[in-house]
């Protein structure tokens, strides 16, 4: 007799658990096919047909919302409107054909400009920046200002437009104040373009005082260096000898014509009218065409130029007077016949006046020395040279002209100028001798004269009392002060 297999404890739990679990399981899928009936729903969410407070508060705060959406979001409604109702159509449209790069974007150049400076060659520009000297000489070839190019003067402005790897596509420089030159370059073509650039010449008054030093106060004001060179060497060397009776205290006032280049001032000159007030003494210089030549006058009609000029060195110490004097070489005392001019060798010693040359070479003590004749029995002498100027026995020279240079030949202990002054060859003081005054300007051309040059005139001194009336007592050596103002009759270019 078989005896059926005992269990244990453990097992008859274990078995209990799985029949509990089936039963489960069986519940649950007979769940889920009866509420997969959508009419038996009710069972699954009882709803008895009346609202309670929390179903209330959904509804609401779901309204809400919803109408927050639409109203923030700008044409939410009409979009979806507009892609529910508005028919589309797709329309094959021609395209306009693409617009090729202009020609003119190449004039818009990229210049790189320089500025020469004194003694430098337009070869070594190129050089500089890497341009073969081929190209130079093409464009050398195809300009017409070949000779203008290779004589550049110092601040000539030059332009250069160059590749990235260096090749030069265009090179421009100034042909004069009003037209620009461009050069184009093609492989081996070159294309001129003329470029005009008016002008427009005003004149102003410039007015300042000397300070320490008068060419630095005047080119604080706006002065050219040819235009102080022209009150200094020109205008006014005949009365006033800037090395000694100019002192900071003393002011000027140039009526001065300016050109000026889209808003910039490029060159300024000639002169109209100037005063200069020297140890509280005003001398006067009107610009004043006769027979065709510009002259200056006095405010009274009388020409600046003297027969001599008071100095024929430029820049120089008076050394010794004229007088008796121990001499430095001989050592004994005896008589002075000259005035002698302390200079660094080389500095050019100018005619006094218009003369003949009488004699030029060696003359004893004096070393090397030249004679001139002014005529009426005028003579001056100048001794001690290094050097000769380009003169020769018998040559006409002007007033001014270069005859020799500073030296110590002869019986000299430094370098210096001796000049001496004769009149029917007897010696005279060229530092006290009063020439006679040369011919004035009379009748029609003294009226003309008046006419043209009084409203200069009349500028200078309403700028004057402008400037001049408010300095303090003690104004500052070098605080120069400019008015510059546009006079009638100015012209453009």
């Amino acid at each position: 007799m078989t005896q059926p297999p005992q269990t244990s404890p453990d097992d008859a739990h274990h078995q209990a658990i799985r029949q509990h679990n089936l039963r489960a399981a069986a519940e649950n899928t007979a769940n889920e096919q009866r509420f997969a009936d959508p009419q038996d729903a009710g069972a699954r969410f009882p709803f008895n047909g009346r609202w309670t407070r929390r179903d209330w508060a959904h509804a609401s705060l779901f309204a809400t919302l919803g109408a927050l959406v639409i109203g923030l979001v700008p044409g939410f409604s009409n979009a979806m409107r507009a892609s529910e109702h508005a028919p589309t159509t797709t329309l094959s449209l021609p395209l306009p054909p693409l617009a090729v790069a202009p020609a003119k974007a190449a004039a818009q150049r990229s210049w790189d400009l320089v500025k020469v400076e004194s003694g430098q060659t337009l070869g070594a520009i190129f050089e500089a920046r890497g341009i073969p000297a081929a190209t130079l000489h093409q464009l050398l070839d195809a300009s017409k200002d070949r000779q203008a190019l290779t004589r550049l003067r110092p601040g000539a402005e030059l332009g250069f437009d160059q590749a990235g790897d260096g090749r030069l596509v265009a090179f421009r420089y100034d042909r004069s104040d009003t037209q620009r030159v461009e050069l184009s370059l093609a492989g081996d073509k070159v294309a001129e373009k003329l470029v005009e650039r008016p002008v427009e010449v005003r004149t102003a008054v410039v007015s300042g005082k000397v300070g320490k030093s008068l060419f630095h106060s005047a080119r604080k004001l706006g002065l050219s260096p040819a235009v102080i060179n022209t009150l200094t060497d020109d205008v006014f060397k005949y009365d006033i000898d800037f090395d000694r009776d100019v002192t900071s205290g003393d002011r000027f006032s140039v009526v001065v014509e300016q050109t000026w280049r889209e808003g910039e001032l490029i060159k300024s000159g000639p002169v109209t009218a100037a005063v200069f007030t020297a140890k509280g003494k005003p001398f006067t210089a009107i610009r004043f065409d006769r027979d065709g030549k510009a002259e200056y006058f006095t405010a009274e009609g009388r020409p600046l130029k003297k027969s001599f000029i008071r100095s024929p060195i430029q820049y120089a110490r008076l050394s010794s007077r004229f007088g008796t004097r121990r001499h430095p070489v001989l050592g004994t005392s005896r008589m002075h016949k000259g005035v002698d001019y302390a200079a660094r060798t080389g500095t050019p010693i100018m005619a006094a006046g218009d003369a003949r040359v009488v004699s030029a070479g060696w003359q004893g003590g004096y070393g090397n020395a030249v004679v001139l004749d002014h005529g009426r029995g005028y003579t001056t002498l100048y001794g001690h040279m290094s050097r000769l100027g380009n003169i020769k026995r018998g040559q006409r020279v002007s007033q001014g002209q270069v005859i020799g240079y500073v030296g110590s030949t002869g019986m000299s202990t430094g370098p210096h100028l001796h000049y001496e002054f004769r009149i029917n060859g007897v010696h005279r003081n060229p530092l006290q001798h009063t020439m006679p005054p040369p011919e004035p300007l009379g009748g029609a051309a003294l009226a003309q004269f008046r006419k043209q040059t009084a409203p200069a005139l009349e500028r200078i001194r309403e700028v004057e009392e402008i400037i001049y009336a408010t300095v303090p007592a003690k104004p500052s050596k070098d605080d120069p002060q400019v008015a510059a103002a546009s006079a009638p009759g100015g012209k453009k270019g």
